[in-house]
């Protein structure tokens, strides 16, 4: 199979194929197997950060990034694409656990993966086929600068103020050299050997860089001021904890303070702090207090196996309650994932050169987060990085997927200590080569050639996505935003050619499409007064799409019999003519010459 390249802008004097996206994907069981090694990796670090996020444990984020990942590789329309805990999804659960309790979370879950089995079911993954290529492109150029952005993150340390700080100094300048490392290793090595994976070998040989510099160091990790001076991944854990220790006893104070501030107060004056800063902040002793709260011992990525939720949470009432409080969260979690999943589909497609199946890809995700639900996972859907990193390094069949699952729970089960030695400057370098390499460079070049239109599209999309992080809504703001477009343009483009026929009728041949935008130019092309007794309208080279037109026909016809006038309507569709059927005699149809109009079924979807 031949490769396909990203092909950098001039000013990057780098040969485009080091960056090529199909490099080392020979399809072999090796390449899959190491293939998925690397994304287990990859995949630690994502779900803890984003269990995180949500408020949850880490281990729901890793447990769902397991079971997300192995239900979709088996059941998913998508061979090599990686699904796993998801920021996407973290962002919409953060506020149901922040008010109502992690307990609420696993049952919106599984309505979550009801909701969109069913929407497999009905086969309706196929309306992903109405994104258009500018909103592809926005998505694509705007994921991969959040992308960027969200590795900056892996930059920071905690402080002695109980917040993460950006690291400084010798600290600094050592991740960016192994990041730098790590990236040329990927670029350089496939010109060397392909035995394994360049992101694999770049992150062994980096860990083993990182874990002799920390060794020389004896420096006490345990420090929150030094530290080792390369950070990994057990650090990115336990600095993490403590922040969010030192968040949850500020929250706390600040609680206490305005709950005994309300008790002082008369029965309806509520009182409310005046600005979104902390009520009283934590004084040095008190964050102290929360930081060493946290063990570094007790901190990390082992654990059991995934058990079901209710054994281990306390879980909500089965009640119509607990419906109404879910039903929100489970729809948005729903329609957040399938775009997010559908969307990354289309673009392993594109890079393959295959085609994933939409409406079994929503079975698959539903599937995966229904078990997630049961077995204490926070949901999730496919990861644009992670899938292109398997992509990358040859991962093209389930294999690498469930490989990749497997793994991860190697890694809780009996591995953590060695994968929590793995350095941050690793994982991080493998992201900005991913960041390279998903980045559609040729519109740097080509904005110019293109409708302006299409380039505010592109513009629009990348930007939401960037700014937002809500890739769902950026899809779907494109999409309307195309669909406006093509409403305007269309609306300029309707005509008719004017002839009169052998027995003296006066013929408009129509061209183009009658719908709710042409309807007024429509309605312009006719004068009853000035027409002779016999009208023929011609809709062979035009098609009517909505009942706007249906309704602007029935009002044309309306119009010619107040005058005394006969309109006759050819090569109109049967919906059409349904509902002209009430005009009765004053509207001949000439049903014999109508064609049968032809849509599009779900064959192969």
């Amino acid at each position: 199979m031949s490769d396909i390249t990203f092909r950098l802008p001039s000013f990057l004097p780098v040969k485009s194929r080091i960056f090529d996206v199909r490099s080392s994907m020979s399809g072999s069981p090796r390449s899959e197997v190491l293939s998925g090694l690397t994304v287990a990796v990859a995949l630690v670090p994502e779900a803890v950060a984003f269990a995180l996020l949500a408020g949850v444990p880490p281990l729901v984020g890793l447990y769902a990034a397991f079971i997300m990942c192995l239900v979709t590789s088996i059941l998913g329309g998508r061979p090599g694409m990686i699904s796993g805990a998801t920021g996407a999804m973290a962002v919409v659960v953060v506020s149901l656990v922040a008010q109502h309790g992690i307990g609420y979370l696993f049952p919106a879950v599984v309505l979550c993966g009801l909701i969109q089995i069913t929407v497999g079911l009905f086969k309706l993954g196929k309306f992903i086929r109405i994104v258009p290529h500018p909103v592809m492109l926005g998505f694509v150029n705007g994921l991969a600068v959040v992308i960027l952005l969200g590795q900056f993150g892996s930059f920071k340390t905690l402080g002695a103020d109980g917040a993460m700080h950006l690291l400084e100094g010798a600290r600094l300048w050592t991740m960016l050299g192994l990041v730098a490392l790590t990236m040329g290793i990927i670029a350089f090595l496939p010109r060397l050997t392909r035995v394994v994976p360049s992101s694999l070998a770049a992150i062994l040989l980096v860990s083993i860089v990182a874990v002799a510099m920390n060794a020389a160091s004896g420096a006490d990790a345990d420090d929150t001021n030094a530290g080792h001076p390369v950070l990994t991944v057990k650090d990115m854990l336990v600095d993490n904890t403590r922040a969010a220790a030192v968040t949850s006893a500020q929250r706390a104070k600040d609680a206490a303070v305005l709950a005994a501030a309300r008790s002082t107060l008369p029965p309806n004056v509520e009182a409310t702090p005046l600005s979104a800063g902390p009520v009283s902040p934590l004084t040095d002793v008190e964050r102290t207090a929360a930081v060493a709260s946290v063990d570094r011992a007790s901190v990390g990525i082992a654990g059991g196996l995934p058990r079901l939720a209710w054994l281990d949470f306390q879980m909500p009432p089965m009640a119509w309650a607990t419906l109404w409080i879910i039903l929100p969260y489970a729809l948005i979690l729903a329609g957040v994932g399938l775009i997010e999943s559908l969307m990354t589909m289309t673009l392993i497609d594109e890079l393959t050169d295959t085609r994933g199946r939409g409406n079994r890809e929503c079975v698959g995700q539903g599937v995966a987060n229904v078990a997630c639900g049961f077995f204490g996972g926070m949901g999730g859907c496919a990861m644009i990085g992670q899938s292109l990193i398997n992509v990358k390094s040859g991962g093209r069949g389930r294999l690498s997927g469930i490989t990749a699952a497997c793994a991860l729970l190697l890694f809780i089960l009996f591995l953590s200590p060695y994968i929590e030695a793995v350095p941050m400057a690793a994982l991080v370098g493998v992201m900005f080569m991913v960041v390279i390499g998903t980045f559609e460079w040729t519109t740097l070049q080509t904005w110019r050639r293109i409708p302006r239109t299409e380039v505010l599209i592109m513009l629009v999309v990348a930007a939401y996505t960037v700014f937002m992080h809500d890739l769902a809504t950026a899809v779907i703001i494109g999409v309307a935003l195309s669909a406006l477009v093509f409403v305007w343009k269309k609306s300029k483009h309707i005509v008719a050619d004017v002839h009169f026929n052998e027995y003296g009728s006066k013929c408009y041949q129509l061209h183009g499409v009658l719908f709710f935008g042409t309807t007024p130019e429509f309605r312009e092309l006719f004068a009853p007064q000035d027409d002779p007794d016999d009208v023929v309208i011609d809709f062979y080279y035009s098609r009517v799409y909505d009942q706007s037109g249906l309704e602007a026909i029935n009002a044309l016809a309306e119009r010619y019999a107040r005058v005394g006038k006969r309109l006759h309507l050819r090569h109109l569709s049967a919906d059409c003519r349904k509902l002209l059927d009430k005009a009765g005699k004053l509207v001949e149809v000439n049903i014999s010459e109508d064609p049968h109009y032809h849509i599009a079924t779900n064959k192969s979807v």
